[in-house]
């Protein structure tokens, strides 16, 4: 157990190797009630969501969710969220833990016109239950026909007799459900899913190979790969950011960077000799410094050491050779396509940079 945004998390439970690779082969139970839950309601609230978010909020239908962005003035990344259209004037907000205060705050100063913010975390629960498997298993415990939740959707429901809006999403690059629910039921719903899968291979799975889990699959980690200073172009994620939009906050400033180029991108990074990329380690080319780590680890599914990093767009090509150095030695490595894995035949993905 370890301290995070003020939460006791579990780092693991068995092993962090046997819990990923049981998520990717069958299915993985994850407790991430630290996220945070933001409602947004009034006649007013879509058009509010479309000025404080880069993708285009507008394109949802009620019960749809979609992968956006909070940016500021300068372009940079407040949060990367998670929003769910529960119906014509009210939305739902899933925020990461670290950001909880901040991002509620910076919401609620940008409220204006006839909108009501509130910060709900405290009163929900968070459970992931992800996988292949993670159909079979919840199946029988809810009367929603999981087979018809497409991806990005959700649905309002009981399961195991307990209320829970339970949605198509996760961070593992598997399948599965997200399912919300009263932090006073969490328990109960823990148990019901966890004795469910229990008779084709469910383990519960900790921070470890939730962050292993997402590096594979190269999904930014709020503090590594985004922060304030970083634009969604730097990132890889312009096809958030919807430039059609008339007015967004940051606009201006991704438009501008769109037409100039970006100095740095986000690159995938593939270990060609023994060890470890850790966040923050610096990357060299011919001795120059050209860059530096943001997460790194040793894939459990692909056997081998992979990282994510930002270099300097004149050397972000695919199979650039640069080098990391890792105490004091310089290790080779070579820039792959991200990501990292694909389910149905993932190993391929990092072996010659596919």
């Amino acid at each position: 157990m370890v301290a995070f945004a003020g939460w006791e998390m579990p780092v693991q439970y068995t092993g962090v190797i046997e819990e990923h690779l049981a998520v990717r082969s069958h299915a993985g139970l994850f407790d991430v009630s630290h996220m945070g839950e933001i409602e947004v309601r009034g006649a007013s609230a879509l058009e509010f969501c479309q000025r404080i978010t880069a993708n285009d909020v507008a394109r949802l239908q009620e019960f749809q969710a979609q992968y956006n962005l909070l940016l500021n003035d300068r372009g940079g990344v407040v949060d990367d969220v998670i929003i769910y259209r529960v119906k014509p004037e009210a939305y739902f907000i899933c925020v990461n833990a670290s950001n909880i205060d901040k991002d509620f705050a910076w919401i609620r100063d940008h409220a204006s016109g006839a909108v009501e913010v509130d910060n709900q975390s405290a009163m929900y629960a968070q459970l992931a239950l992800q996988g292949p498997a993670a159909e079979a298993i919840l199946q029988p415990l809810t009367v929603l026909k999981l087979a018809q939740l497409k991806s990005f959707n959700f649905a309002f429901t009981d399961v195991a007799t307990l209320r829970c809006m339970v949605a198509r999403t996760g961070y593992t690059g598997e399948d599965g459900f997200e399912l919300y629910c009263h932090v006073t039921d969490a328990e109960k719903l823990w148990d019901a899913l966890l004795a469910a899968g229990a008779p084709v291979g469910l383990v519960p799975v900790g921070l470890g190979a939730r962050d292993t889990l997402r590096l594979e699959k190269a999904y930014p980690l709020y503090g590594h790969e985004l922060d304030d200073t970083t634009t969604p172009l730097e990132a890889g994620l312009e096809w958030v950011a919807k430039l059609s939009k008339p007015s967004f906050i940051g606009r201006e400033v991704v438009v501008q960077q769109k037409a100039g180029g970006v100095r740095r991108k986000l690159v995938g990074l593939e270990l060609l000799q023994p060890g470890i990329a850790r966040s923050d380690y610096q990357l060299f080319k011919n001795g120059r410094n050209v860059g530096r780590v943001t997460s790194g680890t040793k894939s459990p599914t692909l056997g081998k050491a992979i990282a994510l990093g930002y270099v300097s767009s004149e050397e972000s090509e695919i199979d650039n050779r640069i080098a990391v150095e890792i105490r004091g030695r310089q290790v080779s490595t070579k820039i792959v396509r991200l990501p990292f894995y694909r389910r149905n035949g993932g190993a391929k993905q990092v072996e010659g940079g596919l």
